[in-house]
């Protein structure tokens, strides 16, 4: 596929990047050879005088603004909502604005480090780590080089340099939203459902990014989820195949007398379906896990991976951390963090993943709803303990369909006492003090947590929402719950 060039990136051009973290470092450092004028600008002043250098002038961020014509190109951070006053600049300008993917891609493309990568792209609103690195798994069992980057890992631009045939790329969709020319040889959508809606502007606008990553030979889709398979009429890809939990139509990969089989990329066995592995080797449990495996799968077929590599690689993953990781096991009960469930839809896929379940919610739902997540897993709760800034959003949801699922609300001190009890359907409020915020509260919720659950019951971390109201990061939040629960089986 013929690439789409470097445009602006002319010798002394000006360029402008936006955001002095770990993606604006690897972008001058990318720009470097390129012999552009690179400028910087960050809300945080300080962090833009550290890269400061010879090659690189900071300006404010107004001026930024106010000046942003005289920029051949803006490159941005991809946190950066396309509504803050520089992207809004640029698009009057008509300045490109690009984020380090769209770099990366064109100077991949353009053979700057070697002969350009195959790109074999996954994005989705949930499992997109899991199903990333089981595919970096199944290539190198195959022996491909293969290295595993984006949203996961390093950044692309920093692994451009290293040897490589394929890459395995996780994207959000910040980074496909910022990267408009990628083209992959494969990308998965492998599920769309409501989460940063608020950085999108809507739904519709959130889909589109996320169908980015179908634009390349091979479009792959979750056809079992409606958004995603939507998706696949309006991809230009060649080649366009779903993988769903049922047995496989023809251009499908799915699930069959307890294997994941392949009816799409069959050409070279006389187009007879191929097993691939048996779903019982696949370590992450319940649905969610299978439809990993078969998004990886699929995306390592597209590139004429054998079946058996795709056995070997399932049979020895081993799931991240974070991601229904079992942390703690003891009087018969089993304590799993998967604060990697920051939005219902995750939280859904995990809860089912169990019979009974000791739910611990809450957080920072970022305006999505939870009245559909909590009707389809009512008749798997055992009780419910509720964290965070939005936790009477989970009560009310809880009190309206599921009524008789016991309900507390660990809170701090001084959210005791804000919001009634009876109307929610709470039993009862549990204060803690606000010295070591995650560590008391996680120690609370597991103390409850054992006064419901008994033998065969999963007391489960799916939260629903973001971490940022009392954790540093999802992985704190998860950390706080995996220590809380050896603490308290010792």
């Amino acid at each position: 596929m013929t690439g789409p060039g470097l445009g602006p990136l002319v010798s002394g051009a000006r360029v402008l990047v936006v955001g002095a973290g770990v993606t604006g470092r690897a972008l001058l450092a990318a720009l470097a050879p390129l012999g552009v004028r690179a400028e910087l600008t960050d809300d945080n002043p300080a962090a833009a005088q550290r890269l400061a250098g010879d090659a690189v002038r900071v300006v404010a961020a107004e001026e930024a603004a106010a000046r942003v014509g005289e920029y051949a190109l803006v490159l941005v951070s991809p946190g950066l909502p396309p509504t803050a006053p520089i992207p809004v600049a640029a698009a009057a300008a008509g300045v490109p604005v690009w984020g380090d993917v769209e770099l990366a891609w064109r100077l991949d493309a353009a053979g700057t480090y070697g002969p350009p990568r195959r790109w074999l792209v996954v994005t989705g609103t949930n499992g997109k780590t899991t199903t990333t690195s089981m595919l970096h798994a199944m290539l190198v069992a195959d022996g491909r080089t293969s290295l595993l980057c984006g949203n996961i890992g390093d950044p692309v631009l920093d692994v451009l340099g290293e040897p490589a045939e394929l890459l395995a790329v996780e994207l959000s969709s910040f980074q496909l939203y910022w990267a408009p020319s990628l083209r992959p040889e494969a990308g998965a959508v492998l599920n769309v459902a409501e989460d940063h809606l608020d950085w999108h502007g809507g739904m519709a606008s959130y889909a589109a990014a996320k169908a980015r990553a179908l634009a390349g030979r091979v479009a792959v889709v979750g056809g079992d989820d409606p958004v995603a398979a939507g998706l696949l009429a309006g991809s230009p890809a060649e080649v366009k195949v779903a993988f769903t939990l049922a047995e496989p139509a023809r251009g499908e990969l799915g699930v069959r007398a307890g294997m994941l089989v392949d009816n799409a990329f069959t050409a070279f066995t006389a187009g007879a379906p191929v097993e691939l592995a048996p779903t019982s080797s696949i370590p992450v449990a319940g649905p969610v896990g299978r439809l990993d495996a078969l998004g990886a799968a699929a995306l390592a077929r597209a590139v004429g991976v054998r079946p058996q590599a795709i056995a070997e690689a399932l049979a020895s993953f081993r799931v991240g951390r974070h991601r229904a990781e079992v942390v703690a096991v003891g009087d018969g009960v089993t304590y799993v963090d998967d604060s990697k469930a920051t939005n219902p839809h995750a939280a859904e896929a995990s809860i089912l993943a169990y019979p009974r379940v000791v739910w611990i919610a809450g957080g920072l739902l970022k305006g999505a709803a939870v009245d559909e997540l909590v009707t389809r897993v009512a008749d798997r709760l055992v009780a419910a303990i509720l964290i965070g800034r939005d936790r009477h959003t989970v009560a009310n949801a809880l009190s309206r369909h599921a009524p008789d699922v016991p309900v507390v609300e660990v809170v701090t001190g001084e959210d005791a006492g804000v919001h009634g009890t009876n109307e929610l359907g709470v039993t009862h409020v549990v204060n803690v003090t606000n010295d070591s915020v995650g560590e008391r509260v996680m120690a609370e919720v597991v103390t409850v947590a054992r006064r419901y659950a008994t033998a065969g019951d999963t007391v489960l971390l799916a939260p629903a929402g973001a971490s940022f109201d009392q954790f540093a990061s999802y992985a704190d939040r998860g950390d706080q719950f995996a220590a809380a629960a050896r603490a308290h089986l010792r």
